[in-house]
């Protein structure tokens, strides 16, 4: 069914506005607290650093509260979450350091929040508004739902705080609102813009039923509100202190100085790099079930002086299927790569980072939808390969610069290798979880070394998997193996990470099976590219194993240690899928590694053989992608090996032994 406009959608297709639009907007309906340049410049370099680090200490006390108070896996043991605090119009001053891809968009939710809200019942002390429309702000798909919160010293309106996290399920065709078959919007959970969940410091019941009541596990959403609720709390008690400490002007004058850093620093580092051009394709397969299309997002990247310009043209149109991101999902996918790859030694204030950066984009594009389109998947679709072209145009940047160059990374686990388990768990209750496992993906390598292996994810500079002991207490599932796959990072002179891979099977559930939904792509061709000759990661692989002879094995004290050990009818599973494990059903993911740097023929002959011995590489990936040949023994064949790689170049470059020898 095509995708048809929606009269009235325009109001929320956002816009990041600037200060000027944004005071015409709200008039006199919220007095707004500023401070003059004079009292910025004013400021000791003493207090404004002990005031800028207690900001930052103040995000790292909303993830913790956070954490302690929710009871979703996904959070507390994976680190799906972020908090910000933003100044008195929503620009982000302190982003935390756990997914920074969410936090990224949370001004853009504050922002439309105090443009089209402060009016009516108005924007008060005590208040916080709830939001998971992508099109706003504030996530990057529907199950992203952020809390964000205005601060009131003295009767004027301080700043903003702001906590977001992704939720298990908010409703949908599909258990966990992973609607793999959605052609738009109308198949995946309803987008709420900015609502007033809590007024004057109560939660208001008859907003958190509507919210509730769409959910497959309410109860757990619930408790994640109120812990966001709770991150809120924490950091407002903790600005107030602050304020009454030091003043509300200072703290607001370092606000303006740390974003005003970010900026000057930044602009700072761009000036040593030469100006040029970068460009860079991403490919995702499929858009839903039963597609077999390709969609492509293109991205030239230009540094003119001390600006960055993100140019997106020649990007495929939006698809039906739940791949597409929307603006904020655009720029979640560039300000990670930006953090972690540009200012890793700058404040992450993204208000003043912004300021560097400008974005070319036509709306209507896979990567810049419009409404009604399919975006369930945008934070590991769109957004994802989003990150994907940036971080190989931003390091491409890098690469010219015999210093800067030490920054560089290649790109990261390409996708997000999906796997969502519903049903009853083994205590009777209903349940919804997203596993988190390939959140152990391969970082890409760098300039001068290897990447890490199963190092997480570049998004999340605080991502982690949970525990295998802790996915089986909590689910009904138990696991064959979690483990590092040999020949997955992507090869190069430095090698990206390893990924991995897990294999489990359900156990211990009342009505013997669960659901599986599951959103792989990065199986027709890989997406963790590598740099200047390195080679990219290997594709993602996700085979389900009906009618295995797994629990005779298991009474016969053995356990599985490979697919092959398993009797059963294997189905290699495209990229969308939706089905049912029964007892004896084996689910087996394999997701990816980093991607490469430098010709694979350059590396160290050595570092190879370590890599054998460890089980990053096999022998017939030494010998085919690295031109590395050992003897008998086990050791590097010296000769063998010259002659190996004398040959590979030769075919690579498509010359036959006597054309080189003539």
């Amino acid at each position: 069914m095509p995708v048809f406009p929606v009269a009235g959608s325009e109001k929320f297709a956002n816009q990041p506005a600037s200060r000027e639009e944004t005071l015409r907007a709200v008039g006199d309906s919220v007095r707004l607290h500023d401070v003059d340049h004079a009292v910025v410049d004013a400021l000791d370099p003493l207090t404004y650093e002990v005031v800028r680090h207690r900001l930052t200490s103040i995000t790292e006390e909303m993830g913790e509260a956070l954490k302690r108070m929710s009871g979703s896996v996904v959070v507390t043991d994976c680190n799906d979450f972020d908090a910000a605090i933003m100044d008195e119009v929503g620009d982000v001053v302190q982003v935390g350091l756990y997914n920074t891809e969410l936090a990224a968009s949370l001004d853009m939710a504050a922002n439309w929040t105090l443009r089209n809200r402060s009016r009516g019942r108005g924007i008060n002390p005590g208040d916080m508004f709830l939001c998971n429309d992508p099109w706003v702000g504030g996530g990057l798909h529907q199950n992203d739902t952020s809390l964000f919160a205005p601060l009131f010293v003295d009767g004027e309106l301080f700043c903003w705080t702001g906590a977001v996290a992704h939720q298990v399920d908010l409703g949908g065709a599909s258990p966990g609102s992973w609607s793999v078959g959605a052609t738009d919007v109308f198949w995946e959970s309803l987008p709420t813009p900015p609502v007033k969940i809590v007024e004057a410091g109560e939660i208001r019941e008859d907003i958190e039923d509507v919210w509730l009541r769409r959910s497959r596990v309410p109860k757990l959403v619930a408790l994640d509100l109120r812990a966001k609720i709770g991150a809120n709390n924490v950091a407002h008690e903790r600005l107030r202190a602050l304020c009454e400490k030091y003043g509300a002007g200072v703290v607001k004058a370092v606000m303006r100085r740390t974003m005003d850093d970010a900026e000057s620093r930044l602009r700072a580092k761009l000036r040593e790099l030469p100006d040029g051009s970068w460009t860079s394709v991403a490919h995702q397969d499929s858009a839903r079930a039963g597609d077999r299309g390709i969609y492509k997002i293109v991205l030239k990247l230009t540094k003119d002086g001390d600006k960055l310009v993100f140019d997106f043209t020649g990007t495929d149109p939006q698809v039906d299927g739940l791949i597409n991101c929307t603006f904020a999902g655009l720029r979640g996918g560039i300000m990670p790569v930006l953090l972690t790859m540009l200012c890793g030694d700058l404040p992450w204030a993204p208000g003043g980072i912004y300021r560097c950066i400008e974005i070319i984009s036509e709306p209507g594009t896979i990567n810049n939808c419009t409404f009604p389109s399919g975006i369930g998947k945008a934070s590991v679709a769109s957004a994802w390969a989003t990150t994907n072209v940036a971080t190989e145009c931003l390091a491409g940047m890098l690469d010219t610069h015999p210093e800067h160059r030490k920054r560089l990374m290649s790109v990261c686990c390409g996708t997000w290798d999906f796997a969502l388990l519903a049903g009853v768990d083994q205590r009777g209750g209903g349940f919804v979880t997203m596993l988190c496992d390939s959140m152990a993906g391969g970082l890409g390598a760098r300039s001068d070394s290897d990447g890490v292996d199963t190092g997480g994810l570049a998004c999340i500079p605080m991502g982690r998997v949970a525990d295998v002991e802790m996915n089986e207490f909590a689910f009904p599932m138990l696991y064959l193996w979690r483990r590092e796959e040999p020949d997955s990072g992507g090869p190069g002179r430095f090698r990206g990470g390893v990924g991995a891979s897990s294999c489990f099977v359900p156990h211990d559930s009342p009505i013997g099976g669960v659901h599986l939904v599951v959103s792989a792509p990065g199986k027709a061709l890989p997406l963790a590219s590598g740099l200047s000759g390195g080679l990219p990661a290997g594709t993602q692989h996700d085979v389900l194993l009906r009618g295995t002879d797994v629990a005779a094995q298991f009474a016969a004290g053995r356990i599985p240690g490979s697919l092959t050990d398993l009797a059963g009818d294997a189905d290699l599973l495209p990229a969308h899928h939706e089905t049912d494990l029964g007892p004896d059903d084996v689910y087996y993911t394999h997701w990816q590694g980093g991607g490469g740097y430098g010709d694979p023929l350059l590396r160290a002959p050595a570092a190879v053989a370590s890599d054998l011995r460890a089980h990053k590489v096999s022998q017939g990936g030494a010998e085919e992608v690295y031109g590395v040949v050992f003897g008998a023994d086990g050791v590097v064949d010296e000769a063998a090996t010259t002659t190996r790689r004398a040959a590979l170049r030769r075919t690579r470059a498509g010359l036959d032994t006597e054309e080189v020898t003539a």
